[in-house]
């Protein structure tokens, strides 16, 4: 599992990479099943199509960024299996829990890469995904840790290039300082157009376990979607 991390100078923006200790299915889907769906860590000037990583012909390829345990992830690929989706998580036990997902639900179309994500984005091309989800990231609620939130200034025009037209960014959280926070950088990006902030959550959204938890802690969860505008 690779261990390096971006340079200081460059903040991160999630939180621990272990968790609880992993049984031994646990260790064994990441000895076997890992390798088959792992997306290596590309060189620095390599160039890599989404593509080329599934085995069959794709109508699209959707980018989740932050799958934490998969579920809404496994979700999707299930419900859309004529479209690639290509996750990238740090957490291992995220990595364990949605391998199990691909294992049992026999998902063909998953692919991951369990590291940083901005070490993979800057090789893909340009419009090569149709849809992306941000969903409840780490909200890095302090101020002085503004800069570690994914949804901001410095990701949002790397996100903005690898949509398609009309693609669909897809952010939630139920953190008010994040939820504000994210809300005036799509409003205030000149390549995204805002279509949807909303307390409920729309019937196309796979439910996640995070939001099952801010649920039952009678917290408010919002819903935003914002479109790539035309080039």
């Amino acid at each position: 599992m690779p261990s390096e991390i971006l340079t200081p100078r460059r903040p991160v923006f999630y939180g621990r990479r272990r968790g609880k200790r992993l049984r031994q299915r646990g260790h064994d889907l990441l000895d076997t099943l890992l390798p088959r769906l792992a997306v290596a860590r590309p060189n620095e000037h390599d160039h890599l199509d989404p593509r080329s990583l599934f085995d069959t012909p794709l109508r699209a390829v959707w980018l989740e960024i932050g799958f934490g345990g998969g579920e809404h992830l496994a979700a999707q690929a299930a419900a859309h299996p004529d479209v690639g989706i290509l996750g990238g998580e740090v957490f291992v036990n995220g990595v364990v829990s949605l391998l199990n997902h691909c294992d049992k639900g026999g998902l063909r179309n998953v692919r991951i890469f369990p590291d940083d994500v901005r070490h993979l984005l800057p090789a893909l091309p340009d419009a090569c995904v149709e849809k992306a989800f941000v969903l409840f990231p780490d909200p890095w609620p302090k101020k002085r840790h503004a800069d570690r939130r994914f949804i901001g200034p410095e990701n949002l025009p790397v996100l903005a290039r690898l949509l398609a037209d009309d693609g669909e960014l897809r952010v939630a959280s139920d953190d008010p300082t994040y939820i504000d926070w994210a809300l005036s950088h799509l409003r205030a990006s000149p390549d995204f157009t805002l279509t949807v902030a909303t307390g409920q959550r729309p019937e196309s959204w796979q439910p996640t376990r995070y939001e099952a938890k801010a649920n039952i802690a009678g917290r408010v969860c919002v819903y935003m979607s914002a479109r790539r505008k035309p080039r």
